[in-house]
């Protein structure tokens, strides 16, 4: 396959996937800053989104203050912003477009459909209207466009470079996801020792960060008990079976990157196996026990050393 095709594919599904992942991180905090709490930790919340996506640089130079409003307007339909959803899908058609000839009907139609659809959405005002129904939109198309590719597509290169994109991606916004909600709200990591007030506040809390990612009920599945923070950081980080994890989305990552291996990637996929085993093996009280903010932010750059490397042994070169 030409490097370049390639590239168009990987970069089609990792805009997808974060155009998705965007519409989770915003859901969430738009779903816990309507909890009783005090303007200061609401916007302490909007604060760590911006930061936790890079973009508190990009903002500020925008936007005087941070409101929830202004947050959500730069980070879904500003069309300078490049980590905007609009962005996102408006990149992940323009490279669709690009490789038109390699993928198949419906899965074009899908792609281009979307990002259609998401501009007549916001012209009509949907975003000040109801943003979580919007935000709901955004996460069925991705899923539309991932069955569509699954069900159509032959399982040869192209589908591969999808994959790896998919899941790289994927593994990069839940560990963004977990940091933000674990690292921004100290004190209710634990919860030990609060009040009823305060463990009701908690149970909202993690059950909007587990619905975010679509874990509620698999969270109850598994654990059978009130929900712990502790319990949430191990479904999303260690379980090889929660499709959204750390551990699943490597899982993919490796198994996709060894189909298509060539003489140059060996150094890239020992890394991804190395991290793999990493998640694999890891325990989840070893992982708190050193900072799950460290782990996190460790984890984060080792993805984006992995990023570079396949983009290096596969991709069109920077």
């Amino acid at each position: 396959m030409l490097s370049r095709t390639a590239d168009h594919l990987f970069w089609m599904a990792r805009y997808m996937e974060r155009a998705e992942n965007t519409a989770r991180l915003l859901d969430v905090n738009y779903q816990t800053s309507l909890l009783p709490q005090s303007e200061a930790a609401a916007m302490q919340g909007w604060k760590g989104l911006l930061g936790i996506s890079e973009l508190s640089h990009d903002y500020q130079k925008r936007f005087d203050k941070i409101t929830a409003r202004d947050v959500m307007s730069f980070m879904v339909s500003d069309a300078n912003n490049p980590s905007s959803i609009l962005s996102c899908l408006r990149a992940a058609r323009e490279n669709a477009r690009a490789v038109r000839g390699a993928l198949t009907t419906e899965v074009w139609e899908t792609t281009n459909q979307t990002w259609l659809e998401f501009n007549r959405l916001l012209s009509t005002g949907a975003l000040k209207k109801d943003p979580a129904e919007l935000f709901e939109w955004v996460k069925f198309r991705s899923h539309l466009s991932r069955g569509v590719t699954l069900g159509t597509m032959l399982q040869d290169e192209s589908f591969h470079f999808q994959r790896i994109g998919t899941f790289l991606e994927r593994s990069d916004n839940t560990a963004r996801l977990l940091d933000v909600k674990f690292h921004s709200l100290d004190t209710e990591f634990f919860g030990s020792g609060a009040g009823n007030e305060t463990k009701e506040v908690d149970f909202y809390h993690w059950s909007a960060v587990l619905r975010s990612v679509s874990a509620f009920e698999v969270y109850r599945k598994v654990y059978r008990n009130v929900i712990r923070p502790e319990k949430v950081a191990e479904l999303l980080i260690l379980r090889p079976d929660m499709p959204r994890s750390l551990l699943a989305s490597m899982n993919e990552v490796v198994s996709n990157l060894r189909a298509v291996a060539n003489d140059q990637s060996d150094d890239t996929l020992r890394r991804a196996g190395r991290l793999r085993a990493d998640l694999q093996y890891g325990r989840i009280d070893e992982i708190l026990a050193t900072g799950l903010h460290a782990y996190l932010t460790q984890f984060l750059d080792r993805v984006g050393d992995l990023g570079y490397g396949i983009s290096r042994d596969f991709l069109m070169p920077e």
